[in-house]
């Protein structure tokens, strides 16, 4: 058993089970749902189905990130266990956490000069970012000490990939991301932007595909070009999705067809409240270990 703490956050996208089945800690984001503060606890407030529900239904969504006060309080309860921490944190290319941790890790380390607090930005997001504190617990559970781990993490962030496509695009004219006009165009020819994480850790468009089999097709296709030797690929494949199970589980079965040595069957979890917030229903996302991202 190691003696530190391995910890995320709640944008990981992963169950409150699989957090505690592979022994990671994490503290919860906040979102607003019609002027009311919600905290982002894996559904355990407000279930997935009734967020994307409420979200079809026209209630406006904010988001906001954990502070430094919230951190300095999470850090410090683990330095007075006499535990070490390793904090992995959600993309600074979306959010301004990362910086919020570090600042909060200074003045931790100073109540507690004997501990080590190590703070990794993830460039990722969703459940690539939970890809990564998933495999960085087994890389810990071989024996890896805070600081190695902390190093391997840096190492390896940018080889999960992240792929994304929406079939609504409601949300992101409501986030100011594309006009109306664009939205409209893109209901009448089904049009479904294809995106992914770029080596800054920012949600890149990469293409404009027409109709949901396409995009469905070629998101697949992205993670052929991509994974780790190819459709030899024996890692681990996460999916996220809002309120489109049906969808993933559409990709999900192809990837399987075409990566008949995954590690396990590809897992689907929800997008959770921060991430969904932006996103709103409609959004499936794909993530795997691949090619080190390089733009």
């Amino acid at each position: 058993m190691a003696d530190y703490i391995l910890s995320g956050c709640s944008a990981a996208d992963l169950t409150k089970e699989h957090f505690e089945r592979i022994n990671v800690k994490y503290i919860c984001f906040h979102y607003m749902m019609d002027d009311v503060l919600y905290p982002d606890d894996l559904g355990a407030t407000m279930s997935a189905e009734e967020f994307y529900r409420r979200m079809s239904e026209g209630a406006m969504t904010k988001t906001s990130q954990v502070n430094i006060a919230e951190y300095v309080d999470y850090f410090s309860a683990f330095c007075e266990q006499g535990k070490d921490i390793v904090h992995v944190t959600l993309s600074s290319g979306i959010s301004g956490t990362y910086n919020s941790a570090r600042s909060a890790a200074l003045i931790v380390r100073e109540r507690y000069p004997a501990r080590q607090i190590h703070i990794i930005d993830s460039l990722g997001a969703s459940s690539g970012y939970g890809l990564l504190l998933d495999t960085a617990a087994a890389m810990r559970d071989r024996g890896l000490s805070a600081r190695e781990l902390a190093n391997w993490i840096v190492e390896n962030r940018l080889k999960v990939h992240h792929w994304f496509f929406s079939t609504d695009l409601s949300s992101y004219v409501r986030g100011g991301r594309i006009s109306k006009t664009a939205a409209f165009f893109g209901g009448v020819f089904e049009i479904c932007p294809l995106l992914n994480m770029d080596d800054a850790g920012r949600l890149v468009p990469r293409q404009k595909i027409r109709t949901k089999k396409n995009v469905i097709r070629e998101i697949v296709q992205r993670m052929v070009e991509n994974a780790e030797g190819g459709t030899d690929y024996d890692g681990k494949c996460f999916i996220s999705m809002s309120a489109c199970r049906e969808d993933a589980e559409e990709v999900a079965r192809l990837v399987e067809e075409k990566f008949p040595k995954l590690n396990g069957k590809v897992l689907i979890n929800n997008i959770g409240g921060l991430i969904g917030a932006h996103t709103g229903p409609g959004t499936v996302a794909l993530f795997f270990w691949g090619s080190e991202r390089v733009d």
